[in-house]
């Protein structure tokens, strides 16, 4: 087997193993409060519980690895250190689904196994994890994502998206938990694939990205609330791109996923005027490589390539565009007219 196929497959499996541990962590969100006295803590305890799965799954597979990842353990540490262990405690329970003799020293240097450096040249490449992308959308109950990539030269050449609530029916509400979710992987020039996500034995297909009929409208893809992106300026886009359809709203980069696939016509991700924001990489990176094998459109909102090779942000770009080409461009062209981006 080629190194290629074999990151390929360790990514695949951490990546259900991974959605299994946060599936089980979001159906116990009360038990889970109630426990650690904290609104927020199940989506902590899912962060740090997916970080350490797929930290172990790629060191038992593949060795020694390179991961840079959004969690480290030293507030865990310093919690257990101050004689509450609370929430280290709902993390190793986690993550004995998949993990049955974990240790909680073991969860915690899985964990900071994430704590790995980008290459900073051309010739080595290094592994990038969000464990849990879409915090509010998993709070809620409804759509997030675990996102892990493998980049080179500063581009995304695989890139593996859990997506646990995410129904493969384009009929299904974007805003309910469906039961199995679905599970992206692409790999450079292999096109994209596409499972259950609840099941690391399950048979695979090819994605085949739908087209939006003529006369049907753009559909852009957002988020359910404006966070790091502006709605009323992608309204102004949208207003000089044609006919806006109803908008499909969901959190996390299973965005990437449902542009993929053709459910929505267009992803935006602008910068809100005033508030200067860097992109995290591990914010893109799956998604990023996901959409552009599905033959998207991927790039920042003056419409350059995204640029992974300047460390943990994407500190070279501006904002994000994705959509099948010529969409693509003619956003890119509304983006330009508007000024958008030029403050």
């Amino acid at each position: 087997m080629s190194d290629e196929a074999r990151r390929l497959e360790a990514a695949k499996f951490a990546v259900v193993e991974a959605s299994t541990v946060c599936r089980a962590v979001q159906r116990e969100l009360e038990r889970v409060r109630s426990i650690t006295k904290d609104d927020k803590s199940p989506v902590t305890v899912a962060d740090f519980a997916s970080q350490a799965v797929v930290a172990r799954a790629l060191v038992e597979q593949l060795g020694t690895v390179t991961l840079v990842a959004e969690e480290d353990s030293a507030e865990l540490r310093r919690q257990v250190a101050a004689g509450d262990s609370s929430v280290l405690d709902e993390i190793v329970r986690a993550v004995h689904l998949v993990w049955p003799d974990a240790t909680p020293d073991e969860v915690l240097e899985m964990i900071d196994v994430g704590a790995g450096e980008p290459a900073s040249d051309t010739m080595h490449g290094f592994w990038t994890l969000d464990p849990i992308d879409g915090t509010k959308g998993f709070l809620r109950g409804q759509q997030y994502a675990v996102s892990l990539a493998w980049i080179e030269a500063g581009t995304p050449v695989l890139g593996v998206l859990g997506c646990p609530n995410l129904s493969r029916d384009f009929s299904a509400p974007l805003d309910q938990a469906d039961e199995h979710g679905t599970l992206y992987y692409a790999a450079a020039s292999e096109g994209v694939c596409e499972m259950v996500c609840d099941d690391p034995e399950a048979e695979a297909s090819k994605l085949m990205r739908l087209t939006s009929a003529e006369g049907e409208g753009i559909r852009m893809c957002e988020s359910v609330e404006a966070a790091h992106t502006s709605h009323s300026i992608a309204g102004q886009i949208l207003e000089k791109l044609g006919e806006p359809a109803e908008p499909a709203r969901l959190d996390s980069q299973a965005k990437y996923a449902v542009v993929a696939r053709g459910q929505a016509d267009l992803y935006l991700r602008l910068p809100t005027p005033g508030k200067p924001y860097i992109e995290k990489i591990w914010d893109h990176a799956a998604g990023a490589a996901i959409a552009s094998e599905a033959g998207c459109a991927v790039s920042d909102i003056f419409g350059e390539t995204l640029d992974f090779s300047h460390g943990r942000g994407l500190e070279k770009n501006k904002g994000v565009v994705v959509g099948p080409p010529e969409l693509h461009g003619k956003a890119i062209g509304a983006i330009r007219e508007l000024g958008i981006g030029r403050e």
